[in-house]
């Protein structure tokens, strides 16, 4: 029997399978596609992740994978551009976010977890149900029939988990006034390497330096995306270049509207995120708004915790069941938090703005923080560091061999 099933591999479930490995714990990583390439996914690692990775001795390998650093964010009010964030003073190994597509990251953590023998990664593998046997999770039915059974297993399949599916678990719906198209635009020169936002009446639109090309954010009303697409690209282009009238863009930077990706943004959270043999972490959990592009990071701080508390028992062989909710109490506290503040982001700005209520002047905080440079530090160290940081306690039972 496997001691552990994860079913998914993204980020929290790929890093809570290194984690668990490295204590020791037989670790089967089940991931529905053939390969992790899949575009505009979350391509955000912050500066808490990073401590993640000092803390295992892998950040300095990971930063020789090709990544580009964003060390502040500014954003455009109508006219003018305000500076609003500052991670440059962060007290850390790595104070910027890498942006690193999230199939580079991903092969990344897996090419160390491999390193120890009790990894399995099964890709291909898509979940067709749960095993249960007198109530108890114990393991996973493939859509090939397959079954793997486990002590534990960790819903870390998203935000479409199939414990969402089932209902297994109540979720408690926040609610998002948006969705997003994400796309590309070519760059003509590289103005440089930083977080742009442009809020104007009606529009908002985010651009993020990828060195060789924009990845870009369009914010639309909730559930108007056929209707944004048949507007067509030429008018979508037209509202990028109102957000963003200093920056050049080809003519055909957009071809088709095969080139929007929708986002259909959640913004809710499990009441209960265990039952026996089950626990759900990372977006399975929580569903995060793209705000300030946290999703991953909370997401890796979640399978810290996990491995922190429950790889030593589950390696000596010991029930874990009663050791579930402790997980759940140690990360609600900042998932609620980031939540609270995405959701006055949601409601106070992106809600005004795309509901056409006129903006004529930025917020007297965003005129502050361009002001006065220290009080960048707060914002920054917010979006990097996050609230209550997780740190690598769990075993390292290849230790000595290393």
């Amino acid at each position: 029997m496997t001691n552990l099933l994860i079913i998914g591999g993204g980020p929290a479930g790929v890093m809570a399978g290194l984690l668990f490995a490295r204590a020791g714990v037989q670790v089967t990583v089940l991931e529905k596609h053939a390969d992790f390439f899949r575009d505009f996914r979350g391509d955000t690692v912050h500066p808490s992740t990073m401590e993640i990775m000092e803390q295992l001795g892998i950040l300095e390998e990971f930063l020789r994978r090709p990544h580009d650093r964003v060390h502040h964010a500014q954003i455009r009010v109508g006219p003018r551009e305000y500076v609003i964030g500052d991670l440059s003073h962060l007290d850390t190994a790595a104070p910027f976010i890498a942006m690193m597509p999230q199939w580079e990251f991903l092969d990344f953590l897996r090419d160390e977890a491999v390193r120890f023998p009790t990894f399995r990664l099964e890709m291909e593998a898509p979940v067709a149900s749960l095993l249960e046997e007198d109530g108890q999770i114990v393991g996973a039915r493939l859509k090939d029939g397959r079954e793997f059974r486990a002590d534990l297993t960790i819903a870390a399949d998203g935000r479409a988990s199939l414990v969402r599916q089932r209902e297994m678990l109540p979720v408690e719906t926040l609610g998002a006034p948006m969705d997003v198209f994400w796309f590309r635009l070519p760059k003509i020169d590289n103005p440089g390497e930083a977080l742009r936002g442009s809020v104007q009446t009606g529009r908002m639109v985010v651009l993020i330096d990828r060195r060789t090309y924009w990845q870009s954010a369009f914010l639309i009303p909730k559930g108007t995306g056929e209707e944004v697409k048949a507007k067509g690209v030429g008018w979508v282009m037209d509202e990028v270049r109102r957000a963003y009238p200093d920056i050049e863009f080809p003519a055909d930077a957009l071809k088709s509207t095969d080139d929007l990706h929708l986002l259909e943004v959640k913004l809710d959270r499990l009441v209960k995120w265990h039952r026996p043999g089950l626990l759900a972490i990372g977006d399975a959990a929580h569903a995060m708004s793209p705000i300030g592009g946290i999703g991953i990071n909370l997401a890796i701080q979640d399978a810290v915790a996990a491995a922190n508390i429950l790889a030593a028992p589950l390696a000596r062989g010991e029930k874990v069941d009663h050791l579930l909710r402790k997980v759940q109490e140690r990360r609600l506290f900042p998932t609620r938090i980031i939540q609270a503040g995405q959701r006055t982001a949601q409601d106070n700005i992106i809600g005004a703005v795309l509901s056409n209520r006129p903006i004529t002047a930025a917020p007297l905080l965003v005129r502050l923080l361009d002001r006065f440079p220290i009080l960048r530090r707060g914002p920054g160290r917010i979006i990097g560091l996050g609230v209550r940081r997780e740190r690598v306690r769990s075993p390292n039972a290849f230790a000595s061999s290393a």
